[in-house]
């Protein structure tokens, strides 16, 4: 049975070694790249399970990359994980809204970045096909694209938002913890900072307009959508 592949885009080669070393070990099969353009020249070329990208690289940066796998629908299901030493607010925010499905911060935790990893890709393999798609006061999902329409048209998700957003429509009304959120998303194992979950919520709401206000703020709590302003279908 073939390993998952994981590009790694880093241009400091020590870092990528580091990286490489922890994903071998826990049985993945990496490749290492130095540039946007060689990434993209990779993802191209051969299969690719997952794309471990940094941001500050020669030719094309990671955010210009993230921005074309995700604008492209053979290559969109990829996902990204970003690590960079870029870690101010508005770069969380820009990589995620690009379509990041997760974002490490250097100096970072091996162990955590195999973890995120691992709970991606677990999102991504435990995704259940839709079989009908449903229009439903104005958006439909489809679990098998990772989409949402929006009065018709497709609005692209990453897996994170994807799964924030099933999770808060199961129950549509139930207020939600950020903890719970996040657990939802990631699994129970991950670490994550609550204030991510805000980015992503955010992003959501862009991408959901004019629908993006039935996600509510539940202020000390965390969030709900609001089942009588829209329903989702299951």
């Amino acid at each position: 049975m073939p390993r998952t592949s994981i590009l790694i885009v880093e241009d400091e080669p020590e870092i990528a070694a580091l990286i490489a070393l922890h994903l071998d070990r826990s049985g993945f099969e990496t490749t290492c790249v130095q540039s946007g353009e060689a990434a993209m020249g990779h993802v191209s070329a051969h299969p690719t399970d997952l794309v471990v990208l940094d941001l500050m690289l020669p030719e094309i940066d990671g955010l210009e990359v993230c921005r074309r796998l995700k604008y492209d629908p053979s290559t969109r299901h990829i996902p990204i994980v970003m690590v960079t030493a870029r870690g101010e607010e508005a770069d969380v925010v820009t990589g995620l809204e690009l379509g990041a499905d997760d974002y490490m911060v250097k100096p970072f935790s091996p162990r955590e970045l195999v973890a995120r990893v691992r709970a991606v890709l677990r999102r991504d393999a435990e995704a259940v096909p839709c079989e009908q798609d449903g229009l439903v006061d104005g958006i439909a999902n489809d679990n098998d694209r990772h989409e949402v329409r929006v009065d018709g048209s497709v609005v692209a998700l990453t897996l994170t938002e994807f799964e924030i957003l099933k999770f808060l429509a199961f129950r549509a009304g139930f207020v939600r913890t950020r903890d719970q959120i996040i657990e939802a998303a990631h699994g129970p194992r991950v670490v994550m900072s609550t204030r991510t979950i805000d980015v992503h919520i955010t992003a959501l709401r862009k991408k959901l307009t004019p629908y993006g206000n039935a996600i509510e703020t539940i202020r000390g709590v965390g969030y709900r959508i609001d089942g009588a302003q829209v329903a989702i279908n299951q």
